[in-house]
């Protein structure tokens, strides 16, 4: 079995979206996706020259795509460092336990060592036991004490 893992490329965005719903499937969030080729063209490929929003990588079993990572950067003041966030990771359920979950975010572990990032943080859901157990395995330190604050875009309209 080979496991690879790409930059995404223009080309990847009906399979990003894919992977998105799967994602979301999976999360039981499926209702809440608005993304759309269009968009996810915009933000991650921008053609107008300015910096994409975001970027993403592929993972491949033996050729075959298998799974993704969607991450950003941020900074952090009390660092005075850049941070990798990463946003998304999904392997396709057939794929799981190949080893590919893990591939990935040592992939943007090291992108985020050799990016001098401070850290690299993402969120998981509370009920996602095998999530939580794999990330704590690898050495990840869950931050319980602090909590995370949303403004939907309905929201950010009402205080423009």
């Amino acid at each position: 079995m080979v496991l690879a893992i790409r930059p995404a490329t223009v080309d990847d965005v009906p399979l990003i979206l894919d992977f998105i719903r799967g994602l979301a499937d999976f999360e039981r969030m499926l209702d809440q996706v608005e993304a759309t080729e269009q968009r996810l063209r915009a933000s991650l490929f921008p053609a107008d020259g300015r910096t994409s929003d975001a970027h993403c990588v592929i993972g491949s079993v033996d050729g075959v795509p298998a799974g993704f990572a969607l991450y950003f950067f941020n900074y952090s003041t009390f660092l005075a460092r850049p941070g990798l966030y990463l946003e998304d990771l999904f392997v396709k359920p057939e794929f799981r336990g190949a080893g590919m979950g893990k591939a990935l975010l040592l992939h943007l572990a090291a992108l985020a060592h050799q990016r001098g990032c401070g850290r690299m943080e993402w969120a998981v859901l509370d009920w996602n036991e095998p999530a939580i157990g794999f990330y704590e395995a690898l050495g990840a330190k869950r931050l319980l004490d602090w909590q995370i604050c949303r403004l939907d875009r309905e929201t950010l309209e009402q205080l423009s």
